[in-house]
């Protein structure tokens, strides 16, 4: 079962349930199907700006998704310690969703469901150039 954790800074109003069931399912179709977990935040522009700075570069920009893996997946482990995949976090800025979203004509929240898969893939190794 795929546990997924969703934190919401300044109660911006994305559905939880709904983050939750979609990514559940995407995990589940690209083949997590032991008990993992992933954390997930929705954040502001200066929450964001933080956790770029901190983590990759302190002149990073104000990024619209960010995910960190927790261990490589990639490798075969028999049995972790606690029986869990840990598979990582995603923050997701919500400001910048806004502003994707309206420049492509598309809702909010479906902005913000695409960054989270966008994040999601990289977690499960897939990157772009």
């Amino acid at each position: 079962m795929i546990k997924v954790l969703v934190a919401k800074k300044n109660n911006y109003p994305v559905s939880v349930p709904k983050i939750k069931r979609v990514m559940s399912k995407f995990f589940t179709e690209q083949g997590i199907v032991s008990d993992a977990d992933v954390n997930i935040m929705v954040v502001g522009e200066k929450e964001m700006l933080r956790i770029g700075r901190k983590y990759l570069s302190k002149k990073e920009p104000i990024h619209n998704v960010l995910s960190f893996v927790s261990g490589d997946i990639k490798k075969p482990f028999i049995d972790p310690p606690d029986r869990v995949l840990h598979l990582g976090d995603i923050a997701v800025c919500y400001p910048v969703a806004v502003k994707e979203a309206c420049e492509e004509g598309i809702l909010v929240e479906e902005k913000v469901i695409e960054l989270l898969i966008h994040g999601a893939y990289h977690l499960l190794g897939v990157h772009h150039e």
